[in-house]
């Protein structure tokens, strides 16, 4: 099993890419932490989770839910200690959780530009800071970033987003520089358009387009980036640090 027994944080995990990841790294044997601002779609994962393992009763991992608001600095310090408490270690956090307030930037409001900024960027920050020291003390860690290909290429009506994501990337490559000499690897994955809630708010003729400008002619699964993920987060991937991995079946190559 490719994450057994490592305690892996992931942000959002209520739905969508974090939910199905979530599962995915419990069936690989990782002890998850399900954190979600939504209590219910929370501990939905998490009862998803125990339905999986029952299927396979080899498989060591497990799941449990903790409520997390990743821009509360206080909150993400705490939801870390609950987790030192119970495990005495953070080896993997993945910084999944995200919104989207769409506008141009001409139609704007000061509090869509803020509250993408704040969940999308400073969300992860705070959540690095939380177990950074942790890991510092083993010696060990994976941080990995969600991103998004907005955050390469930007996109109409996404300003906000576009530049929260590209904030992640620049904070990826920074600190797999810091953290890379104390044996923290720090990497981020870049979906393009993915089956989830977010794209859901997507009309079906743009999501048409969107498949047949993609070579693969598909739109994304959640797993298929949920799969870079455990990749990343394996002993398999311990000489990556840095890296921006596109996940997008070649939309802009």
């Amino acid at each position: 099993m490719r994450v057994k027994d490592k305690v892996v944080i992931i942000t959002g995990a209520g739905s969508g890419i974090g939910r199905e990841t979530s599962i995915l790294f419990a069936k690989h044997g990782a002890k998850v932490v399900v954190t979600d601002i939504d209590e219910k779609s929370g501990k939905e994962t998490v009862d998803e989770i125990a339905k999986v393992l029952e299927q396979d009763p080899d498989c060591t991992g497990e799941a449990f839910f903790a409520k997390l608001d990743i821009s509360d600095r206080e909150q993400t310090k705490q939801v870390a200690q609950d987790v030192l408490n119970r495990y005495g270690k953070i080896d993997v956090l993945i910084n999944n959780a995200g919104i989207i307030q769409d506008a141009l930037v001409t139609k704007m409001t000061e509090d869509q530009w803020d509250k993408v900024i704040d969940i999308d960027l400073k969300g992860p920050f705070n959540c690095i800071q939380a177990v950074a020291d942790n890991m510092i003390e083993h010696g060990i860690g994976e941080i990995i970033n969600v991103s998004s290909i907005v955050g390469i290429y930007g996109n109409i009506g996404q300003a906000n987003y576009s530049a929260a994501k590209a904030g992640l990337i620049g904070l990826t490559k920074t600190l797999a520089k810091e953290l890379g000499k104390k044996g923290i690897r720090v990497n981020a994955v870049a979906p393009g358009f993915i089956h989830t809630p977010m794209t859901a708010k997507v009309p079906d003729k743009i999501l048409e387009l969107m498949k047949e400008k993609t070579p693969l002619k598909r739109i994304g699964h959640p797993d298929d980036v949920g799969y870079a993920l455990l990749y990343l987060a394996s002993d398999e991937a311990n000489f990556i640090n840095g890296a921006i991995i596109p996940v997008d079946g070649g939309l802009l190559i």
